[in-house]
């Protein structure tokens, strides 16, 4: 179905969503644990939980824009000023960029540590060795990354919850509804 005809988005594109932002806060939450102060076993215990939601959240990053290519989005209602119609798509863009830059920062940062992170025990991120300096500033992307998706979920959440309230233009809601799909 053409993405201007859709009234609702498709069940697997909702429960994607909501599985995505679920993970995105538990390993946004687990990576905070390591700017404190823990034993090497705990970090590196945290560096594993944080790289084995990282890499769900990365198959439902693709599965995600595989769904919306393939279904595409419904259109915002006729009532939404412009500006808000362009804040939407803009923020819904910056949304997918950084969110895509977090987990290739991730992967690289992984990738140049000075120890082997072994997510599920399938395969191993970087050889043990590292390299201090790529890492190092590798990591200070990914985390200014991590601020900047920090603010822009709370802008997002702050959108949503305006349409729902305020607005109650059936924006929200329909993304809310996760477990059925509108007809047309």
């Amino acid at each position: 179905m053409a993405a201007n005809t859709r009234v609702d988005y498709q069940i697997a594109q909702k429960v994607v969503h909501w599985l995505m932002a679920i993970l995105i806060m538990l390993d946004l939450n687990v990576a905070q644990k390591f700017g404190g102060i823990m034993e090497d076993a705990d970090r590196f215990e945290s560096r594993i939980d944080h790289a084995q939601i990282g890499i769900i959240v990365t198959v439902l990053f693709v599965l995600r824009i595989l769904l919306r290519l393939r279904y595409g989005a419904p259109p915002l209602p006729d009532t939404m000023p412009g500006w808000q119609k362009f804040a939407a798509h803009a923020a819904h863009v910056g949304l997918y960029l950084l969110i895509g830059s977090m987990i290739a920062t991730g992967m690289l940062s992984a990738m140049n540590a000075n120890s082997i992170v072994n997510p599920f025990g399938l395969f191993a991120f970087g050889d043990g060795v590292g390299n201090e300096e790529v890492f190092l500033t590798v990591r200070t992307i990914h985390e200014y990354i991590t601020e900047a998706i920090i603010i822009l979920i709370g802008i997002h959440i702050l959108a949503a919850l305006y349409h729902l309230i305020i607005a109650r233009d059936g924006s929200t809601g329909r993304m809310l509804k996760f477990w059925q799909s509108a007809k047309a």
